[in-house]
Formats: structure tokens, C-alpha cells, sequence
């Protein structure tokens, strides 16, 4: 007796400690295009379906092992300022990680930032593609990608200065080198607004311009945060005989010598971690003028305008891969006795999620299309107006709520670092902060809706064929008519306002080319009454099956 239970003992003893089972293998080896039929169709129906191609390559390296290491070795090691060199000399150059350069070449060779200039028709929808795709891995590189992009339109406010560096902000190719743009395989352009006085409010700008040349002006000021300070260019706000003006300020002059753009420190923040954002002085720094003077900040709005609509794009892109992150867990993972997926309070959760990213994905890829077509339709053109603002407050409000459900739904291991949802969650928030907060947001809105009644009335208008096809958007419609007409304290209520607009926008958009089963679960959650504040309460009558069915990434 003794002898077998010594022997029992043995086995216990023996037998590994370590035997992982019932965890979900990494969500890897997957092509994110052509397993997501929702983006596919979306990029079909809105005019890109020419990029599938492109779409395809990227998808299958955004699904890819190679590009999760990637990001997660460019987030884990900071950027690293270094003001002066052994000998003493200023130079005011920043270090990153190999995979941040390995990431931006793999992001500008594919053509992010540059898609929606080069292409002979579907530029912006085909890039959107590109970029909602991107932001599935890395978004970090996303930010001086889209400075890139939207910087072609603000120069062109400056011909001369265009034609110089229009074809290097084109080209697909990456070139760290701090040589002149003239030198340049590829160039890139950050932004350097706001100040710390002044926030949001560029009309406190204290830095200030002089004409030193007929072509050059000297800056001299302070600049609280300057995106992607590597760049080749920046675009900046300052005083020139009193009125703010826009500039652009060279990294290195046309004789190769440094400019005076000094580099005070690195911003510690919360998420974008691959990204470097820094405080910059202006001493005697030269710059040229872009557009006309005293009309910096409108000139700078367009470019803020084009940086929006990208942020709509990303913020569905990173729902997206949420939710790929969150019913690949719940699909492997076994919880009292059933795959959590399988479970109806998860269903609920899950089959919430999947709608939200749905329905932002149709908004972001119907805003892409509204770009495509401004110059040449109208209402195309007053879309692009009061949809960039009502799609940037409310995504951007959505996403954080969106990566914490799903962070939740995976549990313990979507909080550690190894899994690319922690990232995600640190990333969530600045998407709301740049290029302007939710206020700021939500009353540019107004101003749309006041001042410009035909972006009204396009908006409107837009919403006609759901209308008539599903009463519950009809009678939302009337719940916000009530709401504007009540114009006392309406300035108070623009968020209020200007989520009611975005959930209406998101149903019709649904209507029109969702499944009955999506539209229901939307209409009755979002619209009526039967729906909770948080994700997963769902009504009971909701077709959950279906929903997950449509939602699945396939592998």
C-alpha cells in the first residue's frame, strides 16, 4: 500500500507544471482584406474597388506575425532625443527604433500617403482603404503619414513652394536623410500649432514672423507640441504684423545647413508611443509664407479638414481590429464548459460590438466617397462639411468605450502588454484629442449647421432613401428636428445634438446596406428605447447568430 502510493506521489511530482491549454493561439496568419467581406464591399460600392489588389498585400502584413512584432518593438522602445552631438554641436535629431523605420518604409513604399493625389479617380476611398487597413497594426506611423497627406493641399495655397515639394510628398518612398527636399527621394511634413497658452485656441498665438527676405521670414517663439519633429517640413502659425499667417519651416535650408529648429524635449504621453511629439523653440528660425497673410488659421483649417476625415478612417480601422482581436478569443476559449462565444450574455456583448464597427465602417468609407466627388458635386462637396465633424466627435468618443469592452471580453490577457489590445487602449483616447476635442468638434457642427444651412439640408437630404425605407429612421429624424428648434441653450447641447446626428447618419447608412438582422439590432439599441448605456444589452429578440456570422474575420 505504502509502495503505490509512493509511486502516486512520483507521478504528481513529476508532471509539468506548465501545460498551457484552453488559450487562445495569436490571432495571426490572416489576410485582413479578404477575410473582411464588410470593407470589401464598402470599398466596392463607395468606388476604390481598383486597390483590392494593394488592399490584399497589405491585408495579408497587417494579419501578419512580422508586422505585430514590428509594432510591438517600435511602442516598446521610445524615440530618443539627442540636442547635441560629442563635440557640442546643436543638432536636435531624434532616434528611433529599426522597426519604426521599417514600418514607415513598409507604410510610404505602399503608398498611405499619397493614394489620394496620384490616383486617376477613387483616391480618396482606394487610400481609405489603405489606411483603415494600417491602422489595424500600427498607429503610431499613422500620424506623420497623415500630416504627409494632408499637407498637398495646404501648400498648394503656395504654388512655388508646390512644385518643390508636391513630388517628394508624392512619392512613395521613405528617406530619413536631413538633406534639402531638393535632395530628397521622398519627403515628409509635420505640424507645429498649438502653443501653450492657447490649446485648442489658435488666435492666442504669440509666436512671431518678420520679412527678412523677399522669399524668407524669421520666427521666433514657442511651439507646445510639434507632431513627427523628423519631418522635412512643418507647417506653423505666427504673428506677422499682427495677424496670424501660415509658414512652412524647412528642416535643413537649400545649402544643406541645419535651420534653427530647436528641440526642447520629448512628450512622455499615454499612448503613440512610436510616434515622437516634442516641444520646439523658434530662434531666428526662417520659414516661407504659405497662403495669404492673416489667413493662417484658415488656411490651416483645410488641412485640418483632410487630418479629420483620417481620423474617421483610423478610428473604424481600429474598431475593427478590435473586434477581429476580441471573437478570435471568444471563439477559442472555453469557460464553464462552453466556448465563450457560444455563450448568450457574450453573444450580446460581441454582437454589439460588431454593429458599432459596422456602422463605422460604412461612415468612415461614405465619407471617403464625399471627398472623392467634392470638386465636381455639390452636395457631395456640403457633405464633406458637416459629416467630417459629426463622424470625428463621435467615433472618437466611441473607441475607447469599444477597446475596453473588448479588452474586457478577453480578460486578464488583453491587459498585459504582450497583446496588442493594451496598445490599442493606450492609443484610444489622443484620436479625440488631435485635431480638436470633442468640444471643439461638436460646435465647428454647429457652426455648419447654422451658417451653412445647405450642408444641412445635404445631410438631410442624404438620409432620404432610409427614410423611406425603415420608419425608425423617420421618427429619430423628428426627435432631432425637435432638438434644433429648440434654439435656446443649443450651444450647451452640441453634443447632445451632434451624437443624435451620428447615430441617425449610421442607421440610414445600415438601411441601405446592411443585413435586416444588423439593422434591427441598431435601430432598436441605438435609435429606440430598448437599448443600455453599455455595450451588451442588446434586446432579447436581437438575431445574435447572424450578426457574429457576418462580423467574423475569415481566416
Amino acid at each position: 500500500m505504502n509502495d503505490r502510493l509512493d509511486d502516486l506521489d512520483t507521478v504528481r511530482f513529476t508532471k509539468p507544471t506548465h501545460q498551457v491549454t484552453n488559450q487562445p493561439p495569436p490571432l495571426v496568419g490572416y489576410n485582413a482584406w479578404t477575410g473582411d467581406a464588410i470593407l470589401r464591399d464598402a470599398v466596392q460600392r463607395e468606388g476604390g474597388s481598383w486597390i483590392a489588389g494593394r488592399a490584399s498585400d497589405l491585408g495579408e502584413l497587417v494579419g501578419s506575425e512580422r508586422l505585430q512584432m514590428l509594432a510591438a518593438q517600435a511602442n516598446r522602445v521610445a524615440p530618443q532625443l539627442r540636442t547635441h552631438d560629442a563635440t557640442g554641436n546643436r543638432i536636435d535629431e531624434i532616434d528611433y527604433h529599426p522597426a519604426y523605420h521599417e514600418l514607415m518604409t513598409l507604410a510610404l513604399t505602399g503608398g498611405l500617403h499619397s493614394t489620394a493625389w496620384t490616383a486617376a479617380s477613387g483616391g480618396f476611398v482606394a487610400r481609405a482603404a489603405l489606411n483603415y487597413l494600417w491602422n489595424q497594426g500600427e498607429n503610431g506611423t499613422a500620424c506623420p503619414i497623415t500630416m504627409t497627406f494632408a499637407s498637398v493641399q495646404v501648400l498648394r495655397n503656395a504654388p512655388e513652394l508646390a512644385r518643390a515639394w508636391e513630388p517628394k510628398l508624392t512619392a512613395d518612398h521613405y528617406d530619413p536623410r536631413l538633406v534639402p527636399v531638393g535632395e530628397k527621394l521622398g519627403a515628409m511634413i509635420g505640424m507645429a500649432m498649438t502653443e501653450k497658452q492657447g490649446g485648442s485656441d489658435l488666435r492666442s498665438t504669440q509666436t512671431r514672423a518678420r520679412r527678412v527676405t523677399a522669399d524668407w521670414y524669421e520666427l521666433r517663439g514657442h511651439k507646445w507640441f510639434c507632431s513627427a519633429p523628423m519631418s522635412d517640413g512643418f507647417l506653423t502659425l505666427a504673428l506677422l504684423d499682427g495677424a496670424i499667417t501660415c509658414f512652412l519651416v524647412p528642416r535643413v535650408m537649400p545649402d544643406g545647413s541645419r535651420n534653427r529648429f530647436l528641440i526642447q524635449r520629448l512628450k512622455d504621453k499615454v499612448g503613440n508611443r512610436s510616434n515622437a511629439s516634442a516641444e520646439v523653440e523658434y530662434d531666428g528660425t526662417l520659414a516661407q509664407l504659405v497662403g495669404e497673410p492673416g489667413r493662417g488659421i484658415a488656411t490651416i483649417i483645410e488641412m485640418a479638414h483632410l487630418t479629420r476625415f483620417d481620423i474617421v478612417v483610423a478610428v473604424s480601422g481600429m474598431m475593427r481590429a478590435a473586434l477581429n482581436q476580441t471573437l478570435h478569443h471568444c471563439a477559442h476559449r472555453v469557460a464553464f464548459g462552453r466556448a465563450l462565444v457560444e455563450q448568450p450574455l457574450m453573444q450580446n456583448v460581441l454582437a454589439d460590438l460588431a454593429i458599432e464597427a459596422e456602422a463605422a465602417t460604412l461612415l468612415a468609407f461614405r465619407l471617403a466617397r464625399a471627398f472623392d466627388r467634392q470638386k465636381t458635386d455639390e452636395h457631395e462637396r456640403l457633405l464633406t462639411r458637416i459629416l467630417t465633424p459629426v463622424a470625428k466627435f463621435w467615433l472618437c468618443k466611441r473607441l475607447p468605450m469599444f477597446v475596453s469592452e473588448a479588452m474586457e471580453s478577453i480578460g486578464g490577457n488583453g491587459y498585459v502588454e504582450e497583446h496588442p489590445l493594451a496598445r490599442a487602449y493606450r492609443e484610444a483616447p489622443v484620436n479625440g484629442i488631435w485635431e480638436g476635442s470633442g468640444n471643439v468638434i461638436c460646435l465647428d457642427v454647429l457652426r455648419a449647421m447654422q451658417k451653412t444651412p445647405d450642408a444641412r439640408e445635404a445631410l438631410f437630404r442624404e438620409l432620404g432613401p432610409a427614410i423611406a425605407a425603415d420608419g425608425r429612421v423617420s421618427r429619430y429624424l423628428d426627435v432631432i428636428g425637435t432638438e434644433l428648434g429648440n434654439a435656446h441653450g443649443l450651444e450647451g447641447r452640441a453634443r447632445r445634438v451632434t451624437e443624435m446626428l451620428a447615430q441617425v447618419i449610421s442607421a440610414a447608412l445600415l438601411v441601405q446596406h446592411s443585413t435586416r438582422e444588423v439593422v434591427d439590432a441598431f435601430c432598436a439599441a441605438r435609435l429606440g428605447r430598448d437599448g443600455g448605456k453599455s455595450f451588451g444589452t442588446l434586446p432579447g429578440r436581437v438575431e445574435v447568430e447572424k450578426i457574429l456570422e457576418r462580423a467574423r474575420i475569415r481566416t
